[in-house]
C-alpha cells in the first residue's frame, strides 16, 4: 500500500526494437539516459552489427518522457558514431524534443550518409524510409 502512494520518476533506459531487418539498428529512449544505458545497450548492438555489415542503418526514436542525457552519455554517443563515420547509410531520428531535432539539423551537413529529423507524429514514415531500399 506505501508503494501506491509514492510518485515515481521514468529511469532512463535505451531499448532496442526488434522488428527491423538485420542491417538496421533501432532504438528508442526514455527517461533520464545515462552512459550506463548506452554500455549496456547501444555500444554493444553497435559493435555486433558493424561485425556482420558493412554499412547499418540507424533508427532512434526519443519519446515524449525524455528527461535529458548525462554529458557522459553524449561522449559515448559522438565516440560511437566517429569511430564508424562512413559506414551510416540512413539515420531517421524521430522526437518531438526541440533541443535534440535543433542539434541534428544544425549538423546533418556533417553526416556521411542520408539522415531525416521527423516527429513523433511521423514514426511510421520513418521507419518505412530507413527499411526503403
Amino acid at each position: 500500500m506505501l508503494l501506491s502512494k509514492l510518485s515515481y520518476k521514468v529511469i532512463g533506459m535505451i531499448e532496442e526494437l526488434k522488428d527491423f531487418p538485420d542491417n538496421i539498428l533501432a532504438f528508442s529512449c526514455k527517461g533520464h539516459v545515462t552512459k550506463e544505458d548506452y554500455d549496456r545497450v547501444l555500444v554493444p548492438a553497435v559493435d555486433k552489427a558493424f561485425e556482420r555489415h558493412k554499412n547499418i542503418r540507424l533508427y532512434y526514436e526519443i519519446g515524449d518522457d525524455f528527461e535529458g542525457i548525462d554529458p557522459s552519455a553524449v561522449w559515448t554517443d559522438f565516440k560511437t558514431g566517429v569511430e564508424h563515420w562512413l559506414r551510416w547509410d540512413r539515420i531517421a531520428v524521430v522526437t518531438d524534443v526541440d533541443w535534440i531535432r535543433n542539434t541534428m539539423w544544425a549538423f546533418s551537413f556533417l553526416m556521411p550518409g542520408q539522415m531525416k529529423v521527423v516527429p513523433l507524429s511521423k514514426a511510421s514514415e520513418a521507419r518505412d524510409w530507413v527499411m526503403s531500399t
